[in-house]
């Protein structure tokens, strides 16, 4: 049987058109000629993941995104991905896209849920989680250094202009004068210390003679320091401590009224007998004072003693 060119025109055009769409899809990451399994998942932001971007469980590429549209009016994403391995997983496993790497674009890496025993079958929708990228790490992290960095600089920048409005001409003035003065005061304490090691060098030989007769008196002082510990200390203290219990004694002693100088102080008529003995001795010398003759007698040729009278009380 002859095939007519018609025939074969047209067998060709379909071959090709399902290359063509075969190529398509293979360059989707689907193949037709492979059984593969679709699921979905609903992102509010996709982060940047293409069609045709690897879909691993724990970082086995098991299939690839095929395709990413709008859900709603609400900007929401949907997702729909194919996974060619018979590896099963729950429902409740976690659609998550992740990377975005100075090299690589976005994936979506399938966590599964062992806890949960109802397996996932084509065209259910997972669970979507959105992981931070290298940029955006780098962001979170850069950004509040930005903050700081922006925040140091306008401090800078308002004391440099707080600076410049306190620092007006005499206050530079100033501040110029104050480092000349103490630059020459430097200089001064240069001059002082150069005199002061002159002087040194110069008087050495006094000052080592000076430190060895302190040594020698600080030797002699030690020398004192023995002898005065080697001296029986304890003697003398057993000495001084009878002494005061004697002392004790003879004072306990008089307030008792022992002994005779503790009678006499306790005698209230000795003490009568000598204030009214006193007394009598100065009324004895006051007479002898106004009436001498009564006491002194003297005479040439001799005369005969008058018997004492005793003298009349001043009335």
């Amino acid at each position: 049987m002859k095939l007519s060119k018609e025939f074969k025109a047209g067998l060709l055009a379909v071959v090709a058109i399902a290359m063509i769409i075969f190529g398509y899809n293979f360059l989707k990451g689907e193949n037709l000629l492979e059984k593969s399994r679709t699921y979905y998942a609903i992102y509010d932001d996709v982060e940047g993941l293409s069609s045709s971007s690897p879909v691993t469980i724990n970082g086995l590429q098991v299939g690839s995104v095929s395709k990413i549209d709008f859900l709603n009016e609400e900007a929401k994403l949907l997702v729909g991905f194919t996974v060619k391995n018979d590896f099963q997983f729950s429902k409740s496993s976690i659609a998550k896209i992740y990377g975005g790497d100075l090299i690589g674009g976005k994936s979506i890496a399938i966590v599964p849920d062992f806890k949960n025993k109802a397996v996932a079958v084509s065209g259910d929708t997972l669970t979507s989680e959105v992981e931070d990228g290298l940029f955006e790490l780098v962001n979170n992290k850069l950004t509040p250094l930005q903050f700081k960095v922006e925040n140091a600089v306008t401090g800078i920048d308002s004391l440099v202009t707080s600076l410049n409005f306190v620092l007006d001409k005499d206050a530079k003035k100033s501040i110029k004068n104050s480092i000349v003065e103490f630059e020459s005061t430097l200089n001064s304490l240069k001059q002082t210390t150069y005199h002061i090691n002159s002087l040194l060098g110069d008087n050495a030989e006094k000052f080592g003679k000076t430190m060895d007769n302190l040594e020698y008196a600080s030797a002699n002082f030690v020398g004192v320091s023995d002898s005065i510990a080697a001296l029986e200390i304890q003697p003398l203290f057993n000495e001084l401590k009878q002494n005061l219990q004697d002392l004790n004694s003879i004072t306990s002693k008089l307030e008792k009224g022992e002994g005779s100088l503790g009678k006499m102080l306790d005698d209230d008529g000795l003490y009568d007998n000598l204030e009214a003995s006193t007394k009598q001795m100065e009324e004895l010398l006051q007479d002898m004072k106004l009436n001498p003759k009564r006491y002194v007698h003297f005479s040439i040729f001799g005369k005969k003693n008058k018997p004492y009278k005793k003298p009349e009380e001043d009335k």
